[in-house]
C-alpha cells in the first residue's frame, strides 16, 4: 500500500464536513466514543451518502483507507491516538490534537 497523499482535513472535505482543526476536534468530541460493536460506516451520525463513501474508501485498500482508519480510532478514543502518523504536532498540523492538548 502506498503512503496516503491525503490530509485528515481532506477526508472531512470529502465527507462534506468542516475542515478546520477546531471543527474537526469538535466533531470527534461530539461523536466519541463510538461503541466498539458499531462499524464506523454504520454510526448513526452519518448521512447515507457519507456512510457509502466511508465503505468505498476502505474497500480494496483504497488510498483513503489509512485516514478512514485514523478517523475510526479517533472516534473510538475521543482524540487522535499518540502513535498515529498524522497526529498534530508543530510540524504536522493535519491531524487534530485532542481538545485538552490543543496547540496555542
Amino acid at each position: 500500500m502506498e503512503t496516503s497523499i491525503h490530509r485528515f482535513s481532506d477526508l472531512f472535505a470529502q465527507l462534506g464536513l468542516p475542515t478546520d482543526g477546531p471543527a474537526i476536534r469538535d466533531f470527534i468530541a461530539q461523536h466519541a466514543p463510538l461503541d466498539a460493536c458499531i462499524e464506523l460506516h454504520d454510526a448513526p451520525f452519518w448521512q447515507a451518502a457519507q456512510s457509502r463513501m466511508l465503505q468505498e474508501m476502505t474497500s480494496d485498500d483504497a488510498d483513503w483507507a489509512e485516514l478512514v482508519d485514523q478517523l475510526d480510532v479517533a472516534l473510538r478514543l475521543g482524540c487522535a491516538p499518540p502513535d498515529a502518523p498524522n497526529v498534530a504536532t508543530p510540524d504536522n498540523p493535519h491531524f487534530p490534537a485532542p481538545a485538552d492538548k490543543a496547540r496555542p
